[in-house]
């Protein structure tokens, strides 16, 4: 018979507020010299707008739903950190662009819709192995994002600084308005995303299965207009839903965002639609699942190899204590020489108690190597995570449900492979990363099209009449 944990994990965790966090131990925590200044910055945080709001978070979590059910197919990516000094239009622009393409393969793929959900306009805070690194024999505090401290070694410079979360909060509320526009404006329609799409395949070394998927969308986009479904009477065709994310690391920036929603009276995070909890800071009697379990938005919980499946249990009651479909997501990371030894034990604890979860793979942060002085991730290896996390669902008749991708719309060469081939001694030429290594915008379509070829083929197996084998 199932343990239930839920009446002693419920007992324990007692009666939440925005602060209640505050009595919990904490990690990945930056050490604030300026206590006083810090009060001052979260109490203005506290009077400022929301940056999101309760329905949209609920509307989110709808969506995260189907996709649980395996009726929808989740997309989550961005930036490893955001930057302030990186911060522009082009850039936004280019990452939705690049965003936007990697929805329609795998829309026209899985033949499911695509939840669309960015790493973007609030991923500032970092969490680090160590709290200090050192540098030609000089140690200083580690770079923990903008949000906290400066990327420059200096002592000056890596003092955390309070402030800074204003204008993250700035940042992010101006990044949000420029994702709003594109979504619903006209530039996420789908003729302008087939264009983009035509206008990648010319230059790519993989144009013919690029063109294919092209060739198709242009069929199906005459198709339409033959029956009089264009984009100018119907809205779904030229605006689109994208909603944002970001790893719920420095708590005070969180609490001050928290908000009553006036229709339900539930408390939501206002700074993204969706947090969630980073393999680091995932102890169940700790700060960042305390804060994190209170909040009514969709919650995603990073699994890595050292989570056993009776935490794992653990923490989805306490998260997720409704069982309610949409609220949490599991983002496993495992890396793509480890999956198979952990994943299937989680997957099948989770189904024995009948959990309601949707399961992305993060193929990107158990891949990290160095070569030549950089920290990298091998393309193949990311492709293999990938291929084996959908074996293993197959395998255990569940449903793999999302990718979660750290991933830029510049033509960046931090990840070696791809269909270009970028080397070792390529890293050099174009290496802008603050932190970690992200997929350029032609790896991240690779990787689109990968999903694509992976979610048909658990589509045409499961249509499969039963004792007949495919063709």
């Amino acid at each position: 018979m199932p343990v239930d944990h839920r009446n002693a994990d419920m007992a324990r965790a007692g009666s939440w507020s925005a602060e209640s966090w505050r009595s919990k131990p904490i990690e990945q925590a930056p050490v604030y010299p300026d206590m006083t200044a810090l009060g001052d910055v979260e109490r203005q945080l506290s009077g400022f707008p929301p940056l999101v709001f309760a329905g949209e978070a609920r509307k989110l979590k709808k969506a995260l739903a189907k996709v649980s059910a395996g009726e929808a197919f989740l997309l989550q990516g961005g930036d490893c950190a955001e930057s302030f000094a990186e911060h522009s239009a082009d850039n936004i622009r280019d990452f939705f662009r690049v965003f936007l393409q990697m929805a329609v393969v795998l829309t026209f793929a899985a033949a499911s819709p695509v939840v669309k959900v960015g790493r973007v306009a609030g991923q500032f805070a970092k969490p680090r192995t160590n709290p200090t690194e050192t540098i030609n024999g000089v140690e200083l505090p580690i770079y923990r994002g903008d949000i906290v401290n400066d990327t420059e070694f200096t002592a000056a410079g890596r003092i955390p600084d309070p402030r800074r979360q204003l204008e993250a909060y700035r940042q992010s509320a101006a990044t949000l308005n420029l994702l709003r526009a594109f979504a619903t404006g006209g530039y996420a329609n789908l003729e302008n995303a087939h264009r983009w799409m035509l206008g990648f395949v010319n230059d790519s070394p993989q144009s013919g299965r690029y063109q294919e998927v092209a060739d198709r969308i242009t069929e199906t986009l005459n198709f339409m207009r033959a029956i009089g479904l264009d984009s100018e009477a119907h809205q779904e065709l030229r605006q689109t839903d994208f909603y944002t994310s970001h790893e719920a690391l420095l708590l005070g920036y969180e609490q001050a965002l928290t908000r009553i929603d006036s229709t339900s009276g539930n408390p939501y995070a206002t700074s993204g639609h969706m947090l969630w909890v980073g393999d680091r800071t995932r102890q169940l009697d700790h700060a960042h699942i305390e804060y994190c379990r209170g909040v009514h938005n969709p919650i995603g919980l990073k699994c890595g190899p050292s989570l056993k499946a009776e935490e794992l249990l653990r923490l989805i009651d306490v998260l997720n204590p409704a069982n309610e479909a949409g609220r949490l997501t599991l983002i496993c990371r495992f890396g793509s020489e480890k999956i198979f030894d952990h994943l299937p034990a989680l997957v099948r604890a989770v189904e024995r108690e009948g959990r309601k979860v949707v399961w992305s793979c993060d193929p990107m942060h158990g891949n990290t190597i160095s070569a030549s002085g950089y920290k990298t991730r091998p393309f193949e290896r990311i492709m293999s995570e990938i291929r084996s996390f959908f074996a293993i669902h197959q395998a255990e008749g569940t449903y793999a449900g999302g990718v979660h991708l750290e991933m830029t719309g510049r033509n960046v060469t931090e990840c070696t492979g791809g269909a270009r081939q970028i080397l070792e001694t390529d890293l050099h030429d174009r290496y802008h990363t603050h932190c970690d290594p992200r997929l350029n915008a032609e790896q991240a379509i690779e990787v689109a099209f990968l999903v694509s070829e992976l979610l048909k083929a658990d589509r045409v197996g499961k249509a499969q009449p039963v004792g007949s084998a495919a063709e």
